[in-house]
């Protein structure tokens, strides 16, 4: 098996860290979703408005994902292509990648957030984009929003980028990165009581140590899986390295 291919356990590892970073999402995006909503005119507040709102702004943020994640598998497939060792390091970049974001889920080590400013410069011309939209009172205008949102510098964003990397080709990074949107929308669309009981689930520590160690233990297959390689009788074998 191709140990970045598009399976189950690459999928759930994706959305089982954006699922556990909701801590740092409610942190990074919560008061700026907030702000949103309270720019809304209060005589156009229903809550079904709202509603749709909230749920505009989210599926432009991961609309913007999905397309990064595309584009970015994109250049891994393009450079893979090219070396079979380039492809194999793109390979054990992702495994590592793996392992780096189970340290941060874990709280045991937090330097994915360090890379926050690789994207400043980007956003810095991003943004005013975002600005022209507001208010936002419509759906179309929240999904344009959204969409501008997606690419705010995010540590754990980059992460997943980076794993995406080596997801074979566009359509897998897109939905690496679509898993992984999806599960932060949770941590983003409660509120109130539900938010902080969320929160706190989220932050426990046996929640994130048994996360981090099954993701640790899928990286650590991949690792084997690319191992395998190596050995005499896979390398001679044609479909080495193919599920």
């Amino acid at each position: 098996m191709d140990p970045t291919g598009l399976d189950l356990p690459p999928l759930a590892a994706a959305f089982v860290f954006g699922l556990l970073g909701g801590a740092h999402c409610i942190g990074m995006c919560g008061g700026i979703m907030s702000a949103l909503t309270f720019a809304v005119p209060p005589s156009m507040r229903s809550t079904a408005r709202l509603g749709g709102l909230l749920l505009g702004y989210n599926l432009g943020r991961i609309a913007s994902y999905m397309t990064a994640g595309a584009l970015v598998a994109g250049l891994g497939t393009l450079l893979g292509s090219t070396h079979d060792a380039l492809r194999l390091a793109l390979q054990l970049l992702a495994a590592v990648m793996l392992i780096l974001m189970a340290l941060y889920l874990a709280n045991w080590w937090r330097g994915l957030t360090r890379v926050e400013a690789l994207g400043r410069q980007l956003w810095r011309h991003i943004e005013p984009a975002g600005r022209r939209l507001m208010p936002v009172v419509r759906v179309p205008q929240a999904i344009a929003l959204g969409a501008v949102w997606g690419w705010l510098p995010c540590g754990l964003v980059y992460s997943m980028l980076a794993w995406s990397l080596a997801g074979g080709d566009p359509g897998r990074g897109a939905a690496l990165m679509g898993a992984f949107g999806l599960g932060t929308l949770p941590a983003l669309l409660v509120t109130g009581v539900a938010a902080r009981q969320m929160t706190a689930l989220i932050r426990h520590p046996a929640t994130r140590t048994l996360a981090a160690l099954t993701i640790i233990a899928f990286a650590l297959w991949q690792l084997w899986s690319l191992g395998l390689q190596f050995l005499p009788g896979e390398a001679a074998s044609p479909h080495a390295g193919h599920g």
